[in-house]
């Protein structure tokens, strides 16, 4: 390994690179459990990694300090510690892929910096960064290319970035945003102080001003400029020069040259005597454009506020209890190494840690982060818990069904991360024109100085015009337009339940002309629900209905968890069963409060009740019966029932000119009559997934855009298929998930929300994308004919940027 500098034992050097600490210097790592200062954040995230690959011997055994990670011209060695044998990175035997953190990304324009010097990396297959929640999607070749490569390229061009961890991720966006915020100060108090200088001339009639006077304001506003421009203006400057260094100017590069134009001349015109000053537009343009920044930063972290919610749920630990039933003390371990069948105590207010089911206890689950609904749902023995849930009521045991890693929500966080890898064609188009903008922004500036000095013979004027052509402009704002809207707007539909994995999603949705529905699973709940309790004795319903429920307390049978369902929803009453036995296919015979009961079909319960059943059963449920010895006490009717969002949601397409369609694979005549039940054009059944599949195909042949609602399992292919598809979400369905979105709440009207959420993101782009051509296309040219002056040229600059943020926000607001 490479070193340096001797190691010092002075105090105050950087613990990895024994370069001199800054006054300011803030960022600490824990080595060996004691705090070491770093020198800076380039440092600070090459220890962190050395720490977090467990290689802290590397620093009690060297003899020299190493390379500095700041203003480095290649990746520092210890980062080359990551390789393509770390299980985060495993997609398949040939390629990895893996989402990483990108330290300084200051506006849109790095996304196509970033991107387009990873894409011409050998072995990348492709890279995507998410501007609104700075977070990279890389996949790759692992014969050709090495995690360690694609940091090493981000460093060369001026990026920190490391593999996606959820507390480091969170801790660098607070420092940035802090840093950015002491910028920020820095800059208003260097403009404030300026204009108190440059006021008097602005004040001052011809003459009435002393030449010594003048000369001693200007030197004055020189020094409290120098603040703003050797550290407020600090994210341009090196934005600019990585960027250049890359030869892919960005926009930090017409924004440091009209600064260094501005700040430049009016140096000349200091030192000289002769001419015009601009410190107070160079100081207002700083600062006005770190405000544009510091919206557009929190704007991002609004936007992705509930994806980042999701990253941060599943808890590290768990309450291991190893002995059990033998002890129940527990021992506290990482939430990774639990394996199936472990037993975990759950504590009150605490996450689960990895897919469990309820072997002691009852409680109620906060599963708001997992489906977006707010009341907690009871849960008692028996029941599936998903990891991520937050146990709202008592404590509870329960024993893993699945790792952590493969948890409920960890499957929620890889399809996000795969929701983040792709960009929507309206996206990739903006990216593009803003890239080539910024080039042709640099010739124009050019020819418009070329044009006034060649007419007036002098620089006089053209200095400022071309100052104020490059101050104007604003691609960020085309940038801006697309992926903040879109992060908005996922944003709001991940709190009302709606999970977004397809980057086309909501741009196809609002195109669709043909709306297909599954029927089980979809329109109906997919699952025996209690319809109605017939009594058949002088026992009241709810009584039957608990006695039903203490019977069937232990099964995992459909109807018996449709009869659990409906107990609960009444107010569950803890009874428990003895003596249970169960006859297959017929029922469950216990002793419930010491009497004998038998729960199941006709025949079986008549074997108690010495008779046949008085009543005949309506036609299309199925029937569960309740018996005791010479009595018959009630008749459950069970009935896979339309979802009540069904009707609503077909209305809300049919009214927007849609054309419905339903296809199942159920019996014909079945789908026929809940087709025309809820006013359904089209419906075909019998279908299996091969014909359901051909049946979509043929619509998109005939130049109709799909939009295809299913279950997400057996509805995998079709689902695929489709221009754009939602899966009901449910659990262990999430991982197999095929559609460009999960309705994580299990309501169908979510779909009709999600087409809502659609049409204002659509409209909102589009006027994004109006607001900042038309914005461009008046503000260049009158900054080209001198109607604008730099430092107003600046302020047009930042609300620009403003008002596309700010319009963008109106999205996560309720429709």
């Amino acid at each position: 390994m490479p070193h340096t500098t001797r190691l010092k034992d002075a105090p105050a050097v950087c613990y990895h690179c024994g370069q001199a600490l800054p006054g300011d210097a803030t960022w600490m790592v824990s080595i060996d459990r004691v705090e070491h200062a770093m020198c800076c954040p380039g440092c600070a995230a090459v220890a962190q990694t050395i720490v977090d690959l467990g290689q802290e011997s590397y620093y009690r055994d060297r003899t020299a300090y190493a390379n500095s990670a700041e203003g480095a011209q290649q990746l520092p060695p210890e980062l080359q510690l990551y390789d393509n044998t770390d299980p985060r990175f495993a997609l398949d035997e040939d390629s990895r892929e893996s989402t990483f953190t990108v330290e300084g990304i200051r506006c849109a324009a790095c996304v196509w910096l970033i991107e387009q010097r990873l894409t011409r990396l050998p072995g990348v297959e492709s890279a995507q960064l998410n501007v609104a929640t700075e977070k990279l999607y890389v996949r790759w070749r692992s014969d050709d290319c090495k995690p360690g490569d694609i940091l090493g390229a981000l460093h060369t061009i001026g990026y920190t970035a490391w593999p996606y961890d959820a507390g480091r991720h969170a801790d660098h966006q607070q420092l940035a945003a802090r840093t950015l915020g002491r910028q920020l100060f820095v800059a208003g108090l260097s403009m404030m102080q300026v204009m108190m200088y440059v006021a008097p001339a602005y004040l001052a009639e011809d003459g009435t001003l002393d030449d010594s006077m003048a000369a001693l304001m200007r030197w004055a506003s020189l020094l409290l400029t120098l603040p703003a421009i050797c550290y407020s203006a600090l994210p341009f400057w090196r934005g600019a020069w990585a960027s250049l260094r890359a030869r892919a100017p960005g926009m930090d590069v017409p924004v440091a040259l009209g600064i260094a134009a501005a700040f430049g001349a009016s140096v000349i015109a200091t030192v000289s005597g002769k001419g015009e000053v601009w410190y107070d537009s160079v100081t207002m343009f700083i600062f006005l454009l770190l405000c544009s920044r510091y919206l557009e930063l929190r704007a991002r972290r609004k936007a992705g506020a509930a994806l980042e919610r999701l990253q941060h749920a599943l808890p590290a630990s768990a309450s291991l209890l190893e002995h059990y039933p033998a002890s129940h003390a527990a021992t506290i371990v990482r939430a990774a190494a639990l394996a199936v069948d472990n037993v975990i105590v759950i504590k009150p207010g605490e996450a689960v840690a990895a897919d469990s089911i309820i072997i002691d206890g009852r409680t109620s689950l906060d599963l708001s982060l997992l489906s977006g609904e707010s009341a907690p749902q009871p849960k008692h023995v028996g029941d599936a818990i998903p990891g991520g849930a937050i146990n709202a009521g008592s404590v509870i045991l329960a024993r893993v069904t699945r790792r952590a890693q493969d948890s409920t929500l960890s499957d929620l966080i890889k399809l996000i991360h795969r929701a983040g890898g792709e960009k929507p064609r309206i996206a990739q188009w903006a990216d593009h024109v803003a890239a080539w903008f910024v080039a042709g922004l640099l010739m124009f500036a050019l020819a418009a100085f070329s044009f006034w000095f060649l007419l007036d013979g002098s620089a006089v004027r053209a200095w400022p015009i071309a100052i104020a052509v490059l101050v104007v402009s604003c691609p960020c704002a085309l940038s801006l337009a697309t992926p903040t809207a879109l992060a908005a707007a996922t944003d709001q539909l991940l709190r009302q339940g709606v999970l977004i994995t397809g980057a086309q999603t909501l741009e196809t949705l609002h195109r669709a002309t043909h709306i297909v529905l599954d029927k089980t699973g979809t329109l109906t709940w997919g699952r025996p629900v209690l319809q109605t309790v017939q009594t058949l004795g002088a026992m009241r319903a709810g009584f039957c209905l608990q006695i039903a429920a203490a019977l069937e307390a232990g099964s995992a049978h459909p109807l018996a968890r449709a009869i659990i369902a409906a107990a609960d929803e009444a107010g569950r009453e803890n009874w428990n069963a003895s003596s249970l036995t169960e006859t297959a296919g017929s029922g469950l015979e216990g002793v419930v409060h010491n009497r004998r009961y038998r729960l199941g079909s006709a025949q079986f319960v008549a074997g108690i009740t010495g008779t046949a059943p008085l009543r005949d059963v309506p036609e299309g449920v199925t029937p569960v019966y309740l018996g005791v010895e010479d009595q018959w006490l009630a008749c459950f009717h069970l009935h896979d029932g339309l979802r009540p969002d069904a009707q609503e949601t077909v209305d809300y397409f049919r009214k927007r000119g849609k054309t419905m369609v339903l296809v199942s694979g159920d019996d014909d005549v079945l789908a026929r009559r809940v087709g025309d039940q809820l006013g359904i054009e089209t419906t075909v059944g019998g279908y299996l997934p091969a014909d359901k599949l051909n049946f979509v195909q043929q619509l998109q042949r005939r130049g109709c855009v799909v939009a295809m609602v299913g279950d997400g399992i057996n509805d995998a292919a079709v689902l695929g298929a489709a221009d754009v598809s939602f899966a009901m979400g449910g659990g262990a369905a999430l991982a197999q998930a095929h559609a460009d979105a999960v309705l994580l709440n299990g309501r169908l009207s979510a779909v009709a929300d999600s087409a809502r959420t659609a049409a204002r993101t659509m409209r909102i782009i589009r006027q994004n994308l109006c607001w900042a051509t038309v914005y461009n296309v008046a503000a260049i040219p009158a900054a080209a004919f001198g109607l604008l002056n730099p430092w107003l040229s600046g302020v047009g600059m930042a609300v620009s940027s403003a008002v596309v943020v700010l319009n963008a926000l109106r999205l996560r607001r309720s429709s």
